[in-house]
């Protein structure tokens, strides 16, 4: 079959390929508290102090060093866990102000939900017409990815990688922000779908609305931005950086910027 029809077309100034969005907003599950970040300590938690002056302990889900996210003083917004939750801690950090003032999602989670809700109502045009949207699918030997994409009309089913990017310097996006090996080894599976004859598309999601274009951290993790690299140029993996406003209220979509790729 020839599948050249399901792959976008690449556009200059618009990364590897383009993918054409429409409107999206995507409420958080749970209305979200204000409060003042203490600390954050331990990689996954972080001491947060509320309007009434009382300190809570919340849970941090961004497993990454979160540079420039995690100032002590920052404004951060926390959400609830759910009414008669028997969960240790009580409350979980979605956003974070810097002190320049821009709103930041870092809790990685939810970008995987909102690309899956964006998937489900066709909002990534060179991602739609598939019948049936899954979530954590089990991907080669030991991975899971975070969509699976099947039931199109004329196209292979897709493997969908979802990152959620926090770091940017000088109007540009970079991921990651912490060595990770596990990104390399989803870069490779998804590559090994598309050389057996699948589609496979990593989509890095900017949970900030002060950068123009994304770029791999090569100077925090060279390895990757490699492999990154490798999975576009030689591995047939399509790559999409999504710009996002995040608010106390959800995650609106604001447009895609571009994938450089180019050292």
């Amino acid at each position: 079959m020839d599948w050249d029809d399901c792959y976008p077309t690449p556009s200059s100034g618009r990364g590897p390929t383009a993918l054409c969005l429409h409107e999206m907003e995507w409420s958080f599950p749970r209305t979200l508290t204000e409060g003042r970040l203490v600390r954050r300590y331990k990689r996954f938690l972080a001491d947060v102090e509320l309007p009434s002056g009382e300190v809570v302990v919340a849970h941090c889900v961004n497993t990454g060093r979160m540079l420039g996210c995690s100032d002590p003083g920052s404004m951060v917004w926390l959400e609830p866990a759910p009414p008669q939750s028997k969960r240790k801690l009580q409350w979980t950090w979605v956003l974070t102000k810097t002190p320049s003032d821009i709103m930041v999602g870092v809790h990685t989670g939810y970008p995987n939900r909102f690309v899956a809700e964006a998937l489900r109502q066709g909002s990534l045009a060179s991602l739609k017409g598939y019948a049936h949207v899954r979530t954590e699918v089990r991907m080669g030997a030991s991975s899971r990815v975070d969509v699976l994409l099947t039931d199109h009309e004329t196209c292979p089913q897709c493997w969908v990688e979802v990152k959620n990017v926090t770091l940017a310097r000088d109007g540009v996006a970079f991921f990651p922000d912490a060595v990770t090996e596990r990104g390399r080894k989803h870069l490779d599976e998804l590559s090994a779908r598309v050389a057996e004859g699948d589609r496979a598309a990593m989509v890095f999601v900017v949970q900030r609305s002060d950068v123009h274009s994304f770029r791999p951290a090569d100077d925090i993790d060279a390895r990757y931005g490699e492999t990154l690299r490798s999975a576009v140029e030689t591995g047939g993996v399509e790559a999409y950086a999504l710009r996002v406003e995040p608010s106390p209220s959800g995650l609106r979509l604001l447009d895609q910027i571009p994938v450089m790729l180019s050292e």
